[in-house]
C-alpha cells in the first residue's frame, strides 16, 4: 500500500478506538511492520494529528482532528475549489464569505505544488439565474437548524394563501432559482417543504425540537425514498 493511503487508513483505524490501541494491533490490521506504524504515527503527529501515547503503551487519536490538506489528491482539490466557487456565486453573503475563507485556509497550508493546483483549478462555474430574493435572514435560519430550535413561520403558498406554522427545521436545499426549507410541520403532522422566498416572516423560538435533527433527517429521507448521503435524487 502506498504511504498516503496507508496514513489515511491508519487515521481511520485510530478513530475506531476510544481507548489506547497497541502499535502491534495497528500493524496487524494494516499488514505492515511495527516500525512502519511508529514512523507513520510520528508523521501524523508532525502534521497536526493529536495522537497521544507511545511505543509499548498504545496510541489514542483525540476527537476533532481533520485530515491535513496535503493529503488531498489533485481531483479532490478541484472538487473542493468547484464546490466553494459554486457556494460563493449561488448563496447568501455569509455563506459565500465562509466558502472563500475555506479556500484561503486550505491554500495557506498546502505544499506549493498542490497550492498551484488549487489556485489554477480548471473547473469553473458558469453564469446562472439569480435566486429569488428572500425576506428572512438565511444565516439565522441555518443557525436555528444547527441548534435544533423550532421556528414560527408566516408563509404564503403559490396560490397566495397565508398561514402561520410552527415547524421543526431539518435541512436546507439549494436549487438553481429557489431555496427550500425542509421541516416537520406541527399543523400538518408531517414533513413539508417551504420555499424560503415565500416565507414572509420567521421567528426562532427558544423551544428545542422534541426529536433530534439527525433522526428527523433520516425519517425524511425514508419518506422521500432518498438513500443516506444524498438530499435530493
Amino acid at each position: 500500500m502506498a504511504r498516503a493511503p496507508r496514513l489515511l487508513r491508519l487515521l481511520a483505524l485510530l478513530r475506531q478506538y476510544r481507548h489506547p490501541v497497541s502499535g502491534q494491533a495497528l500493524a496487524e490490521q494494516l499488514d505492515v511492520s511495527l516500525r512502519t506504524v511508529y514512523r507513520d504515527i510520528a508523521t501524523l503527529q508532525e502534521q497536526g494529528a493529536d495522537i497521544t501515547g507511545e511505543a509499548g503503551v498504545g496510541y489514542l487519536l483525540r476527537p476533532g482532528f481533520l485530515l491535513p490538506p496535503l493529503m488531498f489528491s489533485p481531483e479532490e482539490l478541484e472538487a473542493l475549489a468547484l464546490g466553494c466557487r459554486w457556494v460563493m456565486q449561488q448563496t447568501d453573503e455569509p455563506l459565500a464569505d465562509a466558502a472563500h475563507s475555506v479556500l484561503s485556509k486550505v491554500a495557506t497550508v498546502l505544499p506549493p505544488d498542490l497550492r498551484e493546483t488549487l489556485e489554477s483549478a480548471s473547473l469553473l462555474i458558469g453564469p446562472s439565474p439569480a435566486p429569488e430574493p428572500e425576506r428572512i435572514d438565511l444565516a439565522l435560519l441555518r443557525d436555528a437548524i444547527r441548534r435544533e430550535r423550532k421556528l414560527n413561520l408566516s408563509y404564503q403558498d403559490a396560490n397566495g394563501s397565508h398561514s402561520q406554522r410552527i415547524v421543526w427545521p431539518v435541512g436546507y436545499g439549494l436549487f438553481a432559482r429557489v431555496r427550500v426549507l425542509i421541516a416537520w410541520c406541527e399543523a400538518r403532522q408531517g414533513f413539508r417543504h417551504f420555499r424560503t422566498d415565500r416565507i414572509q416572516a420567521m421567528t426562532v423560538l427558544d423551544a428545542r425540537m422534541p426529536q433530534r435533527r439527525r433522526a428527523l433527517l433520516t425519517a425524511w429521507r425514508k419518506a422521500e425514498g432518498i438513500r443516506a448521503g444524498r438530499f435530493f435524487s
